[in-house]
């Protein structure tokens, strides 16, 4: 199934990349009008109007090819079987759980000094963030 997806991911691409090149070698419906009073451009490798045919038949094959391969995409691509629901979903079961943060409180007591306490005093750590402030509080004073 893997290598069915990436024949057509190629095959799309290809097809845009032809498609893009075609359209961009056409002349517009204006070009036939500088043709019909004595424009040179009317000379070309395909004839006065075979140009315009074999440009425009191609196109429109090219045009069936990757609406084709965008619908299979579509379909291999719902077809596959998944663990439920939405991206959200599937990327919360697999997240990984946070990281507690490491316990600093017995570090300082390993840091032998002369004169210290043997432990630091506890301070109690606060429960709630303080909320930022509003209004004027917001601006510095110097």
């Amino acid at each position: 199934m893997n290598m069915v997806m990436n024949i057509l991911v190629g095959v799309q691409i290809l097809t845009a990349l032809v498609m893009i090149g075609l359209i961009l070698i056409q002349h517009g419906k204006g070009a036939d009008m500088g043709a019909a009073f004595g424009s040179g451009s009317a000379g070309s490798l395909f004839g006065a109007s075979g140009s315009a045919n074999f440009l425009s038949r191609t196109t429109a094959f090219l045009a069936a090819v990757f609406f084709a391969s965008t619908l299979l995409l579509a379909y291999f691509s719902h077809a596959r079987p998944t663990s439920g629901g939405s991206l959200l979903e599937r990327s919360a079961v697999g997240a990984p759980a946070p990281v507690p943060a490491p316990d600093t409180s017995g570090a300082a007591s390993q840091i032998p000094s002369g004169n210290a306490p043997a432990t630091p005093p506890a301070t109690p750590a606060p429960a709630t963030p303080e909320a930022p402030a509003s209004g004027p509080a917001q601006i510095p004073t110097q």
